[in-house]
């Protein structure tokens, strides 16, 4: 089966991640949270878009 490279490093990082933060996905939303906050690009918001429940029948 053909493994691609780029994937397999992702791979590697993420568990190095997060097994540097013991796994506690809590710890690893407030690292990302600070690290966002200290990031000098701009962040949008996208407003949620909602479906529509009626049926196209």
């Amino acid at each position: 089966m053909y493994q691609d490279e780029i994937v397999s490093e992702i791979h590697k990082y993420r568990e190095e991640y997060a097994k540097s933060f013991n796994y506690d996905l809590n710890l690893i939303f407030e690292d990302l949270r600070k690290k966002q906050a200290t990031h000098s690009h701009k962040i949008v918001k996208l407003p949620i878009k909602r479906q529509s429940t009626k049926s196209a029948y």
